[in-house]
């Protein structure tokens, strides 16, 4: 397009948001919550709204955060001086957003540890490069090597992972090979909320977007129902694939497809984190955005009022904004719309997320000594095995670890007496971490009142992670963008930017 031309209709767009002498309308958008999902939003809108001098640039962006720091569900906890993730922990390493942010930000990412050793305070998923084993609550059904020393050389390295595979291989057969097929179409399907605008319309509802990218279909079955059906086997899905969602999602094989999906490809080699603390991406943008952010600063009703929105805070607070966005789950939220705004029941899954430095304790494993447990214990899904995993974090000494302990259900005192052999230091955390996922899901509208009030959370009944936020926060942006203006956008791709950093988008 002629850029006079484009330069005149965007300022033909800006139109709306200029103040008319004594006009109520205060312009601007307003982003309930901090997270990954409002830190995208205000990212995406100020980017292509603000690239060209002299067009329609969205650069009123207030942010308010009902805590006191920024991230949402992305957080630290520190133990023993030593940082570790207590939220969203791990990025995929075809989250194109997340890389772009990244290196947007210089923010230095760490390839998640393929083993544990006293200089590494992150251990692997990844069950055929560090010691993982699956337990029924009585014993360990399945486990691979131990990791080697710090000090084996390169070659031993390499027989080790050849004997973990095919240790892996003679329990699962070749329902691994199928399970990687299952992820592989999973994930490039997702990658087309990539491809550029010319061939990427921007959606008004949730079911439009995944009918497009060809993935709804895994919202209404079971991830049970869709294994079965790609011939995974009956062991592989109740013990592999069980460990992994009970990891990744707090949940069983029941799983709604596509969380299914997303959840597996959570444990793909490559994995990575931002070093110091994944938070750092939201909090990055939102400086990056030179958005106004008001911590401690809960929103308790949004109002509309012909015109513009009023929001009002706990402490008694207004503010006018022309454009609201919603970036945090309403299910646990006490915030009043007028006029009234409908949205599905949906219930949280409570991920409670146990911190221990210690030592576990081998004969509740039915173990002789603590060497002999697995750095990653992953559980199936039985109704007396209190926890759904146990990962090693860091290792001090043979004596001395950090671990993490994921549960549905808190752990009291008592029974971390029987975990552990000996406890140094604990700290609880309760994360309403994600939607309890059952299919066939529903989804909350994108649009909640037809006007301006946006929803960014509603794409997360199809699934939750990082990168499915910030996919989701930047149809919205572009969604707004559209119906602001009455045009489509033509901001560049969110591929074309990358490749100028040097990011790796290839299958």
């Amino acid at each position: 397009m002629d850029q006079s031309l484009l330069h005149a209709l965007f300022l033909l767009a800006a139109l709306p948001l200029l103040r008319a002498p004594g006009a109520l309308a205060a312009p601007g958008v307003c982003v309930v919550g901090s997270g990954i999902g409002g830190a995208s939003v205000a990212y995406f809108l100020k980017q292509y709204t603000c690239a060209e001098k002299g067009g329609l640039c969205v650069n009123d962006i207030r942010i308010f955060e009902r805590r006191g720091r920024v991230g949402g569900r992305m957080a630290t906890v520190t133990i023993g001086g030593d940082t570790f993730e207590a939220g969203a922990s791990i990025i995929h390493p075809k989250n194109l957003h997340a890389l772009r942010f990244a290196s947007l930000l210089g923010l230095k990412r760490k390839t998640k540890a393929s083993e544990v050793d006293p200089n590494s305070n992150a251990s692997s998923s990844s069950s055929s490069s560090s010691g993982f084993g699956v337990w029924d609550g009585e014993r360990f059904v399945f486990k691979t090597l131990p990791p080697p020393p710090s000090s084996s050389s390169a070659i031993y390295r390499m027989i080790r992972e050849l004997l973990n595979s095919l240790l892996l291989f003679r329990r699962y057969g070749f329902s691994l090979l199928r399970m990687e097929r299952f992820v592989k179409t999973m994930v490039e399907r997702f990658l087309l909320y990539y491809k550029g605008f010319e061939s990427r319309p921007v959606f008004e509802t949730v079911e439009e977007m995944l009918k497009w990218s060809n993935l709804y279909g895994l919202t209404r079955r079971t991830l049970q129902e869709e294994l079965a059906d790609a011939r995974l086997s009956p062991l592989l899905i109740s013990e592999l694939v069980t460990v992994i969602t009970r990891i990744n999602y707090g949940q069983n094989v029941s799983i709604s497809g596509l969380a299914g999906a997303v959840s597996l490809a959570g444990s793909d080699s490559g994995l990575w984190s931002v070093d110091g603390g994944n938070w750092q991406l939201a909090a990055g943008l939102v400086k990056h955005t030179n958005a106004t952010l008001y911590l401690h600063e809960e929103i308790d009703s949004i109002s509309y009022s012909g015109s513009y929105y009023v929001l009002n805070s706990i402490k008694g607070n207004s503010y006018n904004c022309e454009v609201t966005v919603i970036a945090t789950p309403l299910d646990e939220l006490n915030i009043t719309f007028e006029p009234p705004v409908s949205v599905p029941n949906r219930r949280l899954q409570h991920t409670f997320t146990t911190f221990v430095r210690g030592l576990l304790n081998p004969n509740y494993f039915g173990l002789n000594s603590a060497s002999e447990i697995p750095n990653l214990v992953g559980t199936v899904e039985l109704p007396d095995i209190p926890f759904s995993s146990i990962s090693v974090l860091k290792k001090y000494s043979e004596e001395d670890m950090t671990y993490k302990v994921f549960s549905r259900a808190p752990l009291e005192d008592d029974l971390l007496n029987r975990i552990f052999s000996t406890r140094k230091e604990v700290v609880r955390i309760n994360w309403p971490a994600y939607p309890h996922y059952e299919a066939p899901e529903v989804f909350a509208p994108i649009l909640l009142d037809g006007i301006h009030l946006y929803y960014i959370n509603s794409f997360e009944s199809a699934a939750s992670s990082i990168e499915t936020s910030s996919v989701a926060a930047e149809n919205v942006a572009r969604l707004i963008i559209s119906r602001f203006s009455g045009l489509s956008s033509n901001a560049p791709s969110i591929s074309s930017i990358s490749a100028q950093d040097n990011l790796h988008f290839d299958l």
